[in-house]
């Protein structure tokens, strides 16, 4: 007998015609998937009847089913196969391998109407993972702890991946469900009620999104059609999907809603594009720059796009009037990577192109990152283009952040390997950057804690990842020998991501709370005095010093030992705004001395550290820019 099929699509959602998934309406539910190779979808909610899709053009299937509404958990059938979840799901509360929930996105009361939105120039993030902020790793207890980052100084909450991945603790970036906040963090109104009160308090949310692979336990898109992926590229993850090929217009268009509807439907600020080296697009018009058009065209609200590209490629940040994709910030690796340099003396890896000199982190700081165009050791030819005359807030800098903690062998952090005098100097550089600044969760009060790689896959894939995990780290000296990998952390076992939470009653002892306290000395001077200078900033190198200049206020970082550091004063007393040395924020104080010296100071480091003077005289040296 034949099934019954679903009517079109109701009036009602009219609006949202071409909106992928379930779609609630007063009398029911719209129902929409692309499945271009198949004759027949049908959708099954649990309980009822599998009842057929209409076959529309461009390989798309929809109805409209009466009487179903938000709650109703579903799935589709493909010609037979399945049942599978739906590729555009909402949310999946029993998990990515099980049913579908019909989720109204627009039934959340929002209450913040008064809230700005992020502002670039005054733009300072802070990365964290969701299910290792707080001891109960949900959205809810994130929620909670959003105070702390208000009163610390930072402008937005960067959190990294929350789309539904296999098992109940993961990075993220094995996300499969990609519309679906993951169910171990909680509901999507959960996260809707974080966003909420983050602008309360007066922060922006960034959601960190991955558009270049697929985790390999879970995806359903091969379900409906082989059209979602590529055979043209591979990704370091797995296959590529299908941006340049036939069918890729509609796979990049599943991309485009999804960037649009976290904005849109979550009151997000802004999206961070993970990993935009490995999204392979050969079409004329590349995937990121039809991204930033739609979400400028259709998202509803102003919001940034940031990508993470190791290659230093001006075009991702460059307005499309100049030929650019047309994001608004892109994470820059080289001053990570020279300080790690400078005061870890990492050389293995990505380090082998640094010297860690001043004068090098002086460079890196006066253009947005050091390689232009030189030949790299590491990636075996040029790397990087000339960002001239390009702000540099568009660059996000770091000292630390997930990949640069987490993807070391037992996560541990910086602070974890250098003297506590030089985590002070590098934090002092870090947030005096005319760069956008990034710290990474618990680096605020040099969390005890490492950030390890975990996951939770099915026995046999999680074998096959930590086998993975040992073979690419022994690739590094101190782990060639396989009895020095043999004590790295399994990231299948449960400890590992317990070993991972931060340990919120430490911020509050010595000498954890005199760093918290430096930070948010740093982060109200930076938005008091040196955000207002930004363009008027000189960065110079004076042996192991790095000196930034803004006008009447100098910063100097002494970044190892001891040292004598000449700054011009035009004849005028020097007022110390901030030293990294004094009580309160260091628990040893050995201040430097500062003497004035006609028309230059100096000032003598005992050990590493930074001291911020403002020289207040009559003329321009003295006069605060307008």
């Amino acid at each position: 007998m034949a099934m019954p099929e679903a009517r079109e699509a109701h009036p009602s959602g009219a609006s949202r015609q071409a909106a992928l998934g379930a779609t609630p309406a007063p009398d029911g539910t719209r129902f929409r998937v692309w499945a271009p190779g198949a004759a027949r979808v049908e959708v099954v909610i649990e309980g009822g009847r599998p009842v057929a899709l209409a076959r529309r053009p461009k390989g798309y299937h929809e109805g409209h089913l009466a009487g179903v509404g938000p709650g109703a958990t579903y799935r589709y059938r493909v010609d037979g196969a399945g049942p599978f979840p739906d590729p555009a799901s909402r949310f999946q509360p029993r998990g990515v391998h099980g049913p579908s929930e019909v989720v109204d996105p627009d039934a959340f009361a929002w209450n913040d109407g008064d809230y700005l939105g992020l502002d670039l120039e005054r733009l300072v993030l802070y990365e964290l993972h969701v299910g290792t902020f707080t001891p109960e790793g949900t959205f809810a207890a994130a929620a909670r702890r959003l105070p702390h980052l208000a009163a610390l100084g930072v402008a937005a909450v960067e959190l990294m991946p929350v789309a539904d991945f296999p098992g109940d603790r993961n990075w993220g970036y094995d996300g499969v469900s990609l519309f679906a906040p993951a169910r171990c963090y909680g509901a999507p109104d959960d996260l809707r009620r974080l966003v909420a009160e983050a602008h309360r308090l007066g922060l922006g949310v960034v959601l960190d999104v991955v558009y270049n692979h697929l985790g390999p336990d879970g995806s359903y898109l091969g379900a409906f059609s082989e059209l979602y992926f590529t055979r043209r590229h591979e990704t370091p993850w797995g296959s590529a999907l299908n941006l340049d090929g036939e069918g890729s217009p509609e796979v990049r268009a599943l991309l485009a809603e999804n960037a649009i509807r976290w904005i849109r439907e979550y009151h997000l600020d802004g999206l961070r594009l993970d990993a935009t080296h490995a999204i392979a697009d050969d079409s004329p018009r590349h995937l990121l720059a039809e991204i930033a058009g739609e979400v400028r065209r259709r998202a509803g609200r102003p919001a940034l796009l940031l990508a993470e590209d190791h290659r230093n490629l001006d075009v991702l940040v460059r307005r499309p009037a100049e030929g650019g994709y047309g994001l608004d910030g892109v994470w820059s690796d080289d001053l990570h990577h020279a300080l790690r340099v400078r005061l870890a003396g990492d050389r293995d890896g990505t380090f082998a192109d640094f010297s860690g000199s001043a004068e090098e982190i002086a460079e890196t700081l006066r253009r947005g990152w050091l390689y232009v165009g030189q030949d790299s050791v590491y990636w075996g030819g040029p790397r990087g283009s000339d960002p001239a005359g390009l702000p540099l807030e568009r660059f996000v800098v770091f000292a630390q952040n997930h990949d640069q903690v987490g993807n070391r062998a037992f996560g541990d952090r910086l602070h974890h390997a250098v003297a506590a005098p030089a985590w002070r100097a590098a934090v002092s550089l870090l947030l005096l950057a005319p760069e956008t600044p990034l710290l990474f969760m618990g680096q605020e009060w040099a969390a005890s804690t490492p950030f390890l790689y975990f996951t939770d896959h099915e026995p046999d894939l999680g074998r096959r990842v930590a086998e993975g995990r040992r073979r690419e780290l022994a690739r590094f000296r101190d782990f060639a020998d396989p009895g020095t990998r043999r004590p790295i952390p399994d990231p299948q076992a449960a400890a590992t991501f317990e070993a991972s939470r931060l340990r919120w009653d430490e911020a509050e002892e010595e000498p954890h709370a005199s760093v918290l306290r430096l930070h948010r000395a740093l982060l109200a001077l930076r938005r008091d005095e040196l955000v207002p200078r930004r363009r008027q900033v000189e960065v110079r190198a004076e042996g192991a010093a790095v000196v930034l200049a803004y006008g009447a206020v100098q910063a100097v970082v002494q970044l190892e030992g001891a040292g004598e550091v000449t700054v011009p004063a035009s004849g005028a007393q020097p007022r110390v705004l901030l030293s990294t040395e004094a009580a309160g924020l260091a628990a040893d104080p050995q201040p430097p001395e500062v003497v004035p010296a006609g028309p230059v100071w100096r000032v003598r480091f005992r050990r590493p550290g930074a001291i911020v003077v403002r020289v207040d005289g009559p003329g321009g040296a003295g006069s605060h820019p307008r």
